[in-house]
């Protein structure tokens, strides 16, 4: 279920008019009016990029009389944090790993043989 909502969440966010959006309201709630405002689009299609946004639990807007606020769900970036944290662990160890083998390469290349307890 969480991997549903996770790909729903990055889909939405895959549009760059949507991350727009969803940056504009990480300031505050806006009515969709507000959101439309830059946007060279009609009303229409705002309300399509919300409906995915809305789809994917990026955003809601409570039920009730026009003009409703658009709010962003917190929430969700907990889940894409939590999946982006697992992932950017993973890879800072695997950085780590290959900075102790470089380290390691790099002193055997600078330790002279005869220091080694080598003989030609």
């Amino acid at each position: 279920m969480a991997a549903d909502t996770l790909s729903r969440v990055f889909a939405a966010l895959a549009d760059p008019t949507r991350r727009d959006m969803v940056a504009r309201l990480a300031a505050g709630d806006a009515t969709v009016n507000q959101l439309a405002e830059p946007y060279p689009m009609t009303l229409q299609a705002v309300y399509k990029h919300l409906k995915v946004l809305e789809d994917a639990g990026v955003v809601s807007r409570p039920a009730g009389p026009q003009p409703r606020p658009v709010r962003l769900e917190a929430e969700v970036f907990d889940l894409m944090d939590t999946w982006i944290e697992r992932y950017r662990h993973r890879a800072e160890q695997r950085y780590r790993r290959l900075d102790a083998v470089l380290a390691q390469l790099d002193q055997e290349a600078t330790t002279d043989p005869t220091e080694k307890g080598t003989t030609t």
